[in-house]
């Protein structure tokens, strides 16, 4: 398939391929000639349950040693990515699937192996034969910890550190790049699927990973120990609601509550820092949005996962090499108002856009959502306030409060813990104003009792005590007036 291995390499090199099949399956061989010889004998002594014991010890040994990066071995591999470089027809390549690339990548490299008589043993040659698949196919050192769904973020602090969360908990990966320059080109890999640039005149970006993964650069001379790169993962498998009671996120009568409140088409704000889950809950509330609602989500990258088959997503754009062509979040939430939508959400509001977004909400636009990063419900909307003033507006305080409040029907406020767990601390409702105040009321608070001998924090969900929350006219024009009170009664006997 590939001319150059074929038709266009010299008498050489084919001489050189046609062995290799033939001793690469023989070392196989040997191992399994003698494989059943010493199952043969036990097997009238009842091997048949000894067989499965001896995998598991050796399963979990080799990506422990796989790690372990010598000078020799980055030598030896570059010889080989070298020779695979000049042997390979990359616009061959690109024709076939990912699966079928990386077996005919194999085959070459199993050959450059055999005809440059390495010296390497079968576990070396398959973690050497997973790398070069790794940094021709994918981003090379990364993919292992891409292809685990128990990490949430990556943090690559140049080519000698990475560190990974994992269980809410930072551990350090002993994931290793060869150089700055490998890593610096992966990174440029990333971001330039999605028509970004990064180097030393754009130093910085924001960019995503195929499957929404947030991704962030920072290069030299900016980052001065070399590049770092920060993944937000996303899980494979989309969280929701269910899922969140049974991490103890929140309690079912309180993810009922959630429920309606996507449901009746109040105006959200999910509040809290960063880590604490904000994007995951927005992707749950979203799954109780209508069919037919027409849906259009800003986001300074695309990672909102919404499941509606009406939905439009729109990306903010760095300015280009000459500073031309920057379009902002409030380009988009303004732009927005002309696309005839039923609910905006914006993934995280962090500037003037705020202002265009409780305008939107304050005009028909019901239902819409936001993240905002702050502490407590009070903080978001003292944020609020603030981002409005960072946009120029000269209008007073009481002015600005008004439209806050109506504006905003709900405040969900996320946290992560100091034991590295994600809970829903607080359901805020904003009431309206008495003087120059911001009147709110709580619906649900998590409060921690202490923590057990693994230092696990331990805590309980425990309602208030309101019994008709204020959105409850609209509760009942959705229909949903005896599930709240439902959710609400539960609420109330479980703190009793």
């Amino acid at each position: 398939m590939f001319g150059k291995r074929g038709n266009e390499g010299s008498g050489k090199s084919a001489g050189g391929l046609a062995p290799p099949p033939a001793a690469a399956p023989a070392a196989p061989l040997t191992a399994r000639q003698t494989a059943p010889e010493v199952l043969a004998e036990p097997a009238r002594d009842m091997a048949a349950p000894r067989q499965p014991v001896p995998p598991p010890p050796l399963a979990p040994q080799p990506p422990r040693k796989r790690q372990a990066r010598t000078e020799l071995y980055y030598d030896t591999k570059s010889q080989v990515f070298s020779a695979l470089i000049d042997t390979i027809d990359l616009s061959q390549l690109a024709k076939l699937d990912a699966e079928s690339a990386r077996e005919e990548i194999r085959d070459i490299v199993n050959d450059i192996i055999t005809i440059k008589n390495l010296a390497m043993s079968i576990s070396e040659q398959e973690e050497l034969l997973e790398d070069i698949c790794n940094d021709v196919l994918g981003y090379g050192p990364l993919e292992p910890l891409l292809a685990r769904d128990d990490i949430a973020d990556i943090m690559v602090n140049g080519a000698g550190q990475t560190f990974i969360e994992v269980g809410g908990k930072t551990i350090e990966s002993e994931i290793r790049f060869r150089d700055n320059g490998q890593l610096l080109s992966i990174c440029q890999r990333i971001v330039s699927q999605v028509g970004r640039r990064v180097d030393e005149s754009s130093p910085i970006c924001d960019a995503r990973l195929p499957d929404g993964s947030r991704v962030n650069v920072i290069a030299p001379p900016l980052a001065i120990d070399g590049p770092a790169l920060t993944i937000r993962k996303f899980k494979k498998d989309k969280l929701n609601l269910d899922q969140l009671v049974k991490f103890g996120a929140i309690t079912p009568e309180g993810a009922v509550l959630l429920q309606i409140i996507g449901r009746v088409r109040c105006n959200v704000v999910i509040s809290g820092g960063t880590g604490s889950g904000k994007t995951t809950l927005l992707n749950c509330l979203t799954r109780y949005i209508d069919a037919d609602e027409r849906v259009i989500t800003c986001e300074d990258t695309a990672e909102l996962q919404l499941q509606q088959p009406h939905v439009v997503r729109l990306e903010t754009r760095p300015p280009n090499i000459e500073g031309e062509g920057e379009i902002t979040m409030r380009d988009l939430v303004k732009n927005c108002l002309r696309m005839r939508p039923e609910r905006i959400i914006v993934g995280e509001v962090r500037g003037p856009e705020v202002f265009d977004l409780l305008q939107a909400m304050n005009t028909g636009h019901d239902g819409s959502m936001g993240t905002i990063h702050a502490n407590t419900p009070r903080e978001c909307l003292s944020r609020m306030e603030s981002m409005i003033a960072m946009g120029g507006y000269s209008l007073p305080a009481k002015t600005v409060r008004e439209i806050i409040t109506g504006s905003i029907d709900v405040v969900i406020q996320a946290a992560r813990l100091r034991d590295g767990s994600r809970r829903i601390t607080q359901i805020t409702e904003v009431i309206g104003m008495e003087g120059d105040v911001i009147v709110t009321q709580d619906l649900m608070r998590y409060e921690i009792d202490g923590e057990d001998a693994n230092g696990r924090l331990i805590g309980r969900h425990i309602s208030t005590g309101i019994g008709k929350p204020h959105f409850w006219d609209r509760a009942r024009y959705y229909n949903e007036e005896k599930r709240l009170s439902a959710a609400l009664d539960a609420m109330e006997r479980v703190k009793d």
